[in-house]
């Protein structure tokens, strides 16, 4: 599933190439025709990102926005306007660029009541600057799940998934079973402020970093890491791999269906290190 800054940079690319365009809408699979045919020739006013959620706001009254969720398989990709190729469950078009959505866990056009809600139900996102981290350390303090449960939860830190988990906590040294009730408040700030760097930087480069330069491939003299998920990582998918920083085998583990990675040596904290 796509992590938040992959939904950021979608919402952008909406922002800048579309919005304030009269679009053509449409549903090739046809199980969005309907809605597209509500929407098809009028204005795009804007998109937004809401942790895994992304908005595209129209002239409309009523319910003037799509919701999509692109879930674990879909795909939202944007090319030259071409005979749409397999389940497109939506196509926007803007002059001769096409926006074209496949397999989506959510599609759906809903009202400003219904995008609230949305709002409310979400956490803080790392990546807007409206998010109130404080909302996700209330759910942190009482909470006798692990922090690496917790930072998965949409409600503790909209956006945040499993690479971004793993790679923070080894950052700060947390061992990642820890208890969340047992982490301080100024260990919550250290771990939101470095999310809000790191996500903000894969945003700019449309792949995830969380290594530094002391451990890079150059500083160590071995050779880059390949990989679609993203780029230099510490810990993520190193399953059996020795630690960039101490050399100990990283370990993995299922931690509610999600694959968990982290330093046995280097994760050993309850508290974020300096």
């Amino acid at each position: 599933m796509p992590e938040g800054h992959v939904i950021h940079r979608l919402a952008n690319t909406f922002q800048e190439d579309f919005a304030d365009h009269e679009v053509r809408v449409s549903s090739p699979q046809g199980r969005f025709a309907g809605e597209a045919a509500a929407l098809d020739g009028h204005i795009l006013t804007g998109a937004e990102a809401v942790g895994k959620h992304l908005f595209i706001n129209f002239d409309v009254p009523g319910a003037n926005r799509i919701h999509i969720h692109l879930g674990l398989i879909g795909k939202l990709g944007f090319a030259p306007v071409a005979e749409p190729v397999g389940q497109v469950r939506l196509r926007i078009v803007a002059d001769d660029r096409a926006a074209d959505l496949r397999g989506p866990q959510w599609c759906r056009l809903i009202t400003e009541d219904q995008y609230q809600k949305v709002l409310a139900d979400s956490g803080p996102d790392p990546l807007r600057g409206d998010a109130d981290p404080a909302r996700g350390w209330a759910r942190i303090r009482r909470s006798g799940k692990s922090i690496a449960s917790l930072l998965l939860d949409q409600r503790v830190a909209a956006g945040v998934g499993n690479i971004f988990r793993a790679e923070v906590l080894f950052r700060h040294g947390i061992d990642p079973t820890t208890p969340g009730r047992e982490i301080d408040e100024a260990t919550w700030k250290v771990l939101w402020e470095d999310l809000v760097g790191l996500m903000a930087v894969a945003l700019e480069r449309g792949r995830i970093d969380t290594v530094a330069d002391e451990h890079g491939p150059e500083a160590q003299e071995r050779p880059p890491r390949v990989d679609a998920h993203g780029g230099e990582v510490y810990v993520y998918r190193r399953a059996g791999q020795p630690c960039l920083v101490c050399g100990t085998e990283v370990c993995t583990t299922v931690l509610e269906g999600r694959n968990l990675y982290w330093c046995s040596r280097c994760q050993r904290s309850h508290r974020a290190s300096d």
